[in-house]
């Protein structure tokens, strides 16, 4: 069980680690804007090297990712803007439950995506050709049901204007 920071002053500094396939992928700090004890709030530069350029959107230096990850969820939420605060737009990731604990946030990706764009017109599944080369539907059929219905939930909010139900205070 993860601790709760629901306690904590904003402004402290977690490490989010994203787990794909066993493995660390990415480790990055982040400010801690929110704990409500199920709802962990976080926000962060891009991460990654350089840009990276999906062909739907462009991820840069600069961009700002408010990132809202849940313990008893199986997805994150991602708003992202660019250097001058315009909203690029929703990336939503499928995972297991976020645990937090010393300062570290784990998130385990489970491969599925949605993109949703600033204006809510484009929604796009991503990798789902990942996912099933993953094993996990033989590997974990709980597991894969679990992720395919997030994605299935998320895909729906979008397309009924309701995603930014699930970030709002």
């Amino acid at each position: 069980m993860s601790a709760s920071w629901a306690d904590a002053p904003s402004g402290c500094t977690v490490d989010v680690r994203l787990v794909k396939h066993g493995r660390t992928k990415i480790t990055y700090p982040a400010r801690l804007l929110a704990d409500d004890g199920e709802r962990v709030t976080v926000r962060a530069p891009w991460a990654g090297e350089g840009a990276r350029d999906f062909g739907f959107v462009r991820f840069e230096p600069g961009d700002v990712f408010t990132e809202h990850f849940w313990r008893g969820r199986w997805y994150a939420v991602k708003e992202v803007r660019d250097a001058a605060g315009t909203l690029k737009g929703w990336y939503c990731d499928v995972t297991r439950p976020a645990g937090l604990a010393d300062g570290v946030l784990v998130v385990e990706d489970l491969d599925l995506d949605l993109w949703v764009s600033a204006d809510g017109r484009e929604v796009l599944r991503l990798d789902e050709d990942e996912f099933a080369a993953s094993g996990l539907a033989e590997s974990d059929p709980a597991a894969a049901a679990a992720a395919s219905a997030a994605l299935d939930g998320l895909e729906e909010l979008a397309r009924t204007g309701r995603l930014t139900e699930l970030t709002a205070r």
